[in-house]
Parts: structure tokens; C-alpha cells; sequence
């Protein structure tokens, strides 16, 4: 293993380990003496190789797929994540009810749910975007160019949906 790499897995497992809230003593604690603190710092350090072996257990004790402490990944594998899909409240409250209605009531569930009255925008999930589109009885493409041309949507969510409808 290179020493670049060595560092920069360390770098991974030492901010896994920080995330959770762990010092050095607390990951040997939590695991009952199972991962030495001397060694998981060593780790860290790129001081001490890892097997392939004991980064799988070290991932599985700390909860974490063994791709998310691997060099030169990223979260999900997705090089560059997909534009946020991101509600224009202010144009959605000017398209007529008759059209808008399901998304407004959809849109304003949502705000009350998270507690978010900006009143500005409102991102969204895919899965919010699925469930307008049967709402809507359309696919997701077609009810996404329907809120660009309402304003409701910018054209960026063009390509969120088509990386996701390719995935």
C-alpha cells in the first residue's frame, strides 16, 4: 500500500471514528478491548498497513459499508450528486389552483412536517417527485418540463430526473 493511500484511508477511518463521537480509548472501550487503540491510531496515521481483512471488521463495527473508508470514493458512489430539486414557493403560489393544488397542499404538508415556512423554496426528494407525478397520473420527466414551464422548477431538475431515472 502507498504511503498516500495509507494516509488517506487513515484520514476516512479517522473521521468515521470522530462522527460517531469516538476517541481513540472510546472505539477500544466500545469494542471490549477488540480494536486496540495504539492500533486503530496507527491506522489512522498510515503508519500501519490494514488487511483487507480487518477493514472489512473494523467497517462493520463502526456500521459503515467498506466502500465508504476506501480512498477515493465517494458517499452512494455517485461521482457528482444530481441537482437538488428545489420548489419556487413564491411562482408555485401564483400558477391556479386548479393545476397547482396537489403540489401547494403536497408543498405546504411538507413545511409543516420539517418546521420550514421561508416561504421562498422548498427542496424535495425524488421520492416526493415520484409521488406528485401518480398524484399528477404522469411520469416523473413529463410532471418535472410540466413545473419548469409553471416556473415552479428550474431547469436543472431536468437532469436530477434523468440521472435517476437511469440509475
Amino acid at each position: 500500500m502507498s504511503s498516500e493511500y495509507a494516509k488517506q484511508l487513515g484520514a476516512k477511518l479517522r473521521a468515521i471514528r470522530t462522527q460517531q463521537g469516538l476517541s481513540l480509548h472510546g472505539v477500544e472501550e466500545k469494542s471490549q478491548g477488540r480494536w486496540k487503540a495504539v492500533v486503530v491510531g496507527s491506522y489512522e496515521r498510515g503508519d500501519r498497513a490494514v488487511t483487507v481483512q480487518r477493514l472489512a471488521e473494523l467497517a462493520d463495527f463502526y456500521g459503515v459499508p467498506v466502500q465508504e473508508l476506501l480512498p477515493g470514493t465517494t458517499p452512494g458512489g455517485a461521482a457528482e450528486p444530481p441537482p437538488k430539486l428545489v420548489l419556487d414557493l413564491e411562482r408555485l403560489a401564483t400558477v391556479p389552483a386548479e393545476k397547482a393544488g396537489p403540489l401547494q397542499r403536497y408543498a405546504a404538508t411538507i413545511q409543516s412536517q420539517r418546521g420550514d415556512y421561508n416561504g421562498k423554496v422548498l427542496s424535495i426528494r425524488q421520492d416526493d417527485l415520484r409521488t406528485l407525478a401518480v398524484i399528477y397520473d404522469q411520469s416523473p420527466s413529463v410532471l418535472t418540463e410540466q413545473l419548469i414551464n409553471w416556473g415552479v422548477l428550474d431547469a436543472d431538475a431536468r437532469r436530477a430526473v434523468a440521472t435517476h431515472e437511469e440509475a
